[in-house]
């Protein structure tokens, strides 16, 4: 069964924010590559999820969920097919997957990525 895996908070001042996040709950960043993004590690043996923090591309772009799957191009169909809408296709994500966003049927962004193997 597929799960949430990721999130990704967009920031119009991602350094302040990261401080934030830092501050209130003891998060870390790295940046991820050259790109303005950076990974979020939020615990270590808690229950929960990592996720990251970017630099915002658009205004009013929403927190999103990437959810991991065996096949993004088999779960673009299977979105679609129920109703959903491609936001952004599938894309590379450096060398490590694969990554597409999504609108649910109430307009939710959400993503769904294809990692290693």
């Amino acid at each position: 069964m597929p799960r949430v895996m990721h999130f990704e908070i967009p920031s119009d001042e991602p350094d302040k924010a990261m401080d934030f996040y830092r501050n209130v709950f003891g998060w870390e960043f790295s940046q991820f590559g050259e790109e303005p993004y950076w990974m979020c590690k939020t615990g270590e043996n808690e229950p929960g999820i990592d996720g990251g923090l970017m630099k915002r591309v658009s205004p009013g772009q929403p927190v999103a969920n990437t959810i991991v799957v065996d096949s993004v191009d088999a779960y673009c169909e299977k979105i679609q097919a129920a109703g959903g809408q491609i936001v952004v296709p599938k894309m590379p994500i450096g060398t490590i997957g694969f990554l597409a966003y999504f609108t649910d049927l109430d307009g939710n962004i959400f993503g769904v990525g294809e990692f290693g193997g």
